[in-house]
């Protein structure tokens, strides 16, 4: 049994990588984890000696819940859509102190991951250089083959 990591986010490159997936490599045997890495950047900034004069508690406390709303939200949308694509999948949230690319890595990891299955914004060499991009980390450090599906123009 091939286990298969399919890191998502809200946008339409991850819903394309659940796609491309499904209709050119999806076995019904494999085990699928669509995962949602989410980024955990409010604790940190408590610990920060400069908190009380950047950002109140109560708004740190909205910020994590909207961002849980939103986990939860995207949660919902995968669990439908590997549904309507005949995917048996566990949709899961990983929360992650450190950047999403490294809780993907990690996560495929831990589940002894056959192949991680991830979009890609097209983002040039100049903006990919500057802002780094999580399908070039993931390439980079997983220990697993990596499917970089781009989209169709």
């Amino acid at each position: 049994m091939a286990t298969i990591v399919i890191a998502v986010d809200g946008s339409k490159f991850a819903e394309n990588a659940l796609q491309w997936y499904a209709n050119n490599i999806h076995r019904p045997t494999n085990k699928v984890i669509v995962l949602y890495a989410m980024e955990n950047i409010f604790i940190p900034e408590m610990k920060r000696s400069s908190f009380p004069s950047t950002m109140s508690p109560g708004r740190i406390q909205e910020l994590q819940k909207e961002a849980e709303e939103k986990a939860k939200a995207l949660k919902e949308k995968y669990t439908v859509m590997t549904t309507a694509l005949g995917v048996e999948a566990e949709v899961r949230i990983e929360k992650t102190d450190s950047k999403p690319e490294h809780a993907i890595v990690d996560v495929a990891n831990k589940e002894n991951a056959t192949c991680i299955v991830t979009g890609s914004r097209g983002m040039g060499l100049i903006r990919r250089t500057i802002l780094g991009s999580t399908s070039d980390f993931i390439l980079h450090h997983s220990v697993c083959p990596v499917v970089i599906v781009k989209m169709e123009d």
